[in-house]
């Protein structure tokens, strides 16, 4: 049985990574409202107990889980470990004795919860002994409505406010203004500042390998040629070429080695890697995971719609779909400035194609769209099960590439 689940990041002050909300459906098929919140919890308790491990779905990150008064009090909360699961009270649930009852036991057992869709009502602050976070949606809150919750916390210096909805900087920056901690949204994956600069030798050198690697028929010399003119780059190519995952019996020790041994294809994943993660390393390391999973998920998705494209032009479409975020510049005007295959290019000015499609898809899942979702599959001929497999090894792949990009 397949679960569909989507991850959103939960960002802190300084925009790193603290938590995924997880939105879980067992069936593309379902639209989320439409479905009862007992059902959906004890589907994804199920699928991350015994078909996921949350974990592996979150990098080990704490995961967000929605929880009605019913699932509490059957004891689902407990399925899970205290450090993998943020318990969150859904805004349905009424506050009451026997919810009250239940949050002290799961407080004194050293689990962390949050209030979802927070509207202040004083019989809540019964509760905030053993609350941690509350969340507010950004989009329906007034200014006056999050100062009055601010009031009523003022006595729970332990409590940390959580701004839902969060879509730009400017808002994020109101937020942050405002006395919130934590911040979900996809607002990191917009330009921050509009700005025109130019790149740098070194990310000049990465874009004409991207283009190079993007051609039909890689030419090898002009490939070495780019390597040998920036000597970081050669070393981050040996040193990959190297690497353990590989097994190679003797070292690489010359680019030309390296360009042979690692082949077209693990050569393109390198470029697309080395260019994401370096190109601005002051962006969130999130929004450099999204562009790789976006990247992996293209590829792996190319193959199997009813117009299948070149998995290699799939993968660096994905991973360029965020570039303007990742350089806070419009992306015409970086596209213009990469010496990239028109292939690439199109798909992400026009929004037009089968490529634009996907990335489409995978931003429906993202944001839990699950009725788009299943309308955008049936145009492009993709199964469910084969979108949904592709969509969690794609975040698998770019979790593991984060790791090892850290870790140098």
């Amino acid at each position: 049985m397949y679960f569909y689940a989507a991850r959103q990041p939960i960002l802190d002050k300084d925009k790193n990574l603290f938590a995924y909300e997880l939105l879980f459906r067992d069936s593309i098929d379902n639209v989320f409202p439409d479905i009862d919140g007992d059902i959906a919890t004890t589907k994804m308790i199920e699928a991350s107990k015994f078909n996921l491990g949350i974990g592996e779905f979150t990098a080990n990150k704490p995961a967000f889980i929605n929880f009605t008064l019913e699932t509490l009090s059957l004891g689902y909360a407990n399925m899970l470990s205290t450090d993998e699961v943020v318990v969150e009270i859904l805004e349905t649930v009424k506050p009451g004795k026997k919810l009250l009852a239940i949050c002290k036991e799961l407080y004194e057992q050293g689990y962390t919860l949050a209030l979802d869709d927070y509207e202040h009502k004083k019989v809540w602050t019964h509760f905030f002994p053993y609350i941690k976070i509350i969340k507010i949606d950004w989009k329906i809150s007034t200014i006056e409505e999050i100062k009055e919750v601010k009031q009523a916390i003022v006595n729970f210096p332990d409590i940390k406010l959580l701004a839902e909805k969060v879509e730009t900087y400017e808002e994020y920056n109101q937020a942050v203004e405002l006395g919130f901690e934590l911040f979900q949204g996809f607002f990191f994956a917009k330009p921050e500042m509009v700005k025109t600069k130019s790149l740098s030798p070194s990310q000049m050198a990465m874009a004409e390998l991207l283009y190079e690697t993007s051609k039909p028929e890689l030419d090898l010399m002009s490939i070495t040629s780019v390597f040998e003119r920036d000597v970081t780059l050669s070393y981050k190519l040996l040193r990959y070429a190297n690497s353990p995952i590989f097994r190679r019996r003797s070292e690489v020790s010359s680019i030309k080695q390296a360009l042979v041994t690692l082949g077209s294809q693990e050569l393109k994943r390198f470029l697309g890697l080395m260019f994401a993660v370096n190109v601005n390393p002051d962006k969130p390391s999130e929004l450099i995971n999204s562009a790789m999973a976006r990247a992996k998920f293209c590829e792996l998705a190319s193959n199997d719609i009813s117009a299948p494209v070149d998995t290699s032009i799939a993968f660096l479409t994905g991973l360029l779909s965020l570039i303007d975020a990742i350089l806070d510049e419009k992306l015409e005007t970086v596209l213009e400035k990469l010496p990239l295959a028109q292939e690439i290019k199109e798909p992400l000015i026009t929004k037009k194609g089968a490529l634009a499609e996907l990335i489409q898809l995978l931003e429906f899942i993202e944001h839990a769209q699950w009725d788009k979702t299943t309308i955008l599959m049936k145009k492009l001929g993709i199964g469910k099960e084969k979108v949904i497999k592709d969509y969690n090894e794609a975040l698998a792949w770019a979790d593991e590439q984060s790791q090892m990009t850290n870790e140098k």
